[in-house]
């Protein structure tokens, strides 16, 4: 079977792809497929991220094993896409190149057999023009509380090691040591 996905750049313009790619081809074919699509070198990291129908991110899947112990992490290598996608999960993101966070909705939009004569994977359709630069995201938290817990919660007490008549020398030091 062949999966078809449209491929949608986050961005206020309509910039997109929709591209065609066997159902035993891994995520990693598919990122290929997705860099090639949009004209990307394929010289940066990417992961795609699984995602529930509102696209709220859930679990990374890189293109390198990045983790402490190399060989126990699942790539996108390890996944293939018959197995990834079904009725219930169409939904991925996409990030390419982390220093500018190119990300990407990805969806299979169906199921259909191979046409015989064509290749796969094909770029089926393009639509937009890619910017020359990634677009701004602003990263915002979800409520004002959530940066409560790395507030320094320190009182006068805890300066108290700069006042009356404590000299440097109880601490091994000479006040004008240089």
């Amino acid at each position: 079977m062949i999966y078809k996905f449209r491929v949608i750049l986050d961005a206020e313009e309509d910039v997109f792809r929709d591209i065609a790619i066997d159902e035993n081809d891994s995520l990693e074919d598919l990122h290929n497929t997705i860099v090639n699509a949009f004209g990307f070198d394929g010289m940066e990291m990417a992961a795609f991220y699984t995602c529930d129908d509102k696209w709220n991110q859930d679990e990374e899947i890189p293109l390198f094993d990045t983790g402490d112990n190399p060989g126990e992490g699942l790539t996108m290598a390890d996944h293939i896409l018959s197995s990834t996608f079904d009725k219930e999960n169409t939904k991925m993101i996409y990030v390419y190149d982390f220093m500018n966070m190119w990300t990407f909705f990805v969806e299979l939009a169906a199921v259909e057999e191979a046409e015989s004569g064509v290749s796969y994977p094909d770029l089926l359709f393009t639509h937009g023009i890619m910017p020359s630069l990634a677009p701004n995201k602003d990263f915002e938290a979800d409520n004002d509380d959530s940066f409560n817990e790395f507030e320094d919660d320190y009182d006068e007490e805890d300066l108290d090691m700069f006042d009356g008549d404590d000299s440097f020398e109880d601490y091994g030091f000479e006040e004008n040591w240089n």
